[in-house]
């Protein structure tokens, strides 16, 4: 059985702001498990025992090479993709990079990197991606 096919599979995600208040963005591989070719904000599937900010940790020195630090959980929004026949839950938090510089360590699931303002993302995002940016962007008016 698969998890987001055969179950609904949950999967967590890193909003990593820098100093300068710019976004880590990547965009999804050929081997991505959906939306392929979409920027999105990375992150992973939870894996069974462990917990939501240990299963991001892992993801992104897997995926990246980086160490980051989970913040405040942003939102959990459901991820439902009808055309893929998936449905994922999805919680995502707002993280830091603790060392390390981003770079692709798994090209097939990851084909770019980058940083953007919050505004100057690009148009062609997750789902998700684009729920939770909007949810970041409320949250930074209020701030």
């Amino acid at each position: 059985m698969k998890r987001g096919v055969d179950y609904i599979g949950v999967g967590v995600g890193a909003i990593i702001v820098d100093d300068a208040g710019q976004l880590f963005l990547a965009r999804r591989g050929p081997e991505a498990k959906n939306e392929r070719g979409l920027w999105e904000f990375p992150g992973g599937s939870v894996e069974f025992g462990e917990r939501l900010a240990d299963a991001l940790k892992r993801e992104m020195r897997e995926e990246y090479g980086i160490e980051i630090e989970a913040g405040e959980l942003l939102d959990v929004v459901d991820h439902i993709l009808p055309d893929e026949g998936q449905h994922w839950i999805s919680p995502t938090f707002i993280c830091t990079i603790t060392s390390g510089e981003p770079t692709i360590r798994e090209a097939a699931k990851c084909t770019e990197i980058g940083w953007f303002a919050p505004d100057e993302a690009p148009s062609n995002l997750t789902q998700i991606t684009r729920i939770n940016l909007e949810h970041y962007r409320q949250r930074v008016k209020k701030v």
